[in-house]
């Protein structure tokens, strides 16, 4: 709406027959965004609430993981015997591990995630 004013051109709302260059149009336009961010602030403010409720009942949100555990084992303690990631990476494509999805190749940004995943479990 400021971008029309700013550049001397108008909108019109043809569907609800409100014209934004008028005083009546603008109140309703201005009323009505700011409603709109109230709404999208408040919808936040219900997720956030409904997903702590959810997580202090203690049901586990997001996609349940697919690793084998051994495996997620492996990598921390390869990690805490002082291995970098890309080395974890080269070793479990050397034993020939498959990755979470069946896949052939690990790469040290996937140990990462590995890594961050179980200290956020523990």
């Amino acid at each position: 709406m400021q971008r029309a004013q700013r550049g001397g051109w108008n909108l019109v709302a043809v569907d609800l027959d409100i014209d934004l260059s008028s005083p009546h149009g603008e109140l309703f336009a201005t009323m009505a965004t700011g409603m709109a961010l109230w709404e999208r602030r408040m919808i936040g403010d219900r997720t956030k609430s409904a997903l702590a409720a959810r997580r202090a009942a203690g049901v586990r949100l997001g996609r349940p993981p697919v690793l084998p555990h051994p495996v997620v084992t492996r990598i921390v303690a390869e990690h805490k015997a002082g291995s970098s990631m890309e080395a974890i990476a080269r070793n479990f494509n050397a034993d020939g591990i498959p990755t979470a999805h069946g896949g052939r190749q690990w790469w040290g940004s996937t140990v990462a995630q590995v890594l961050r995943s179980a200290h956020a479990r523990a």
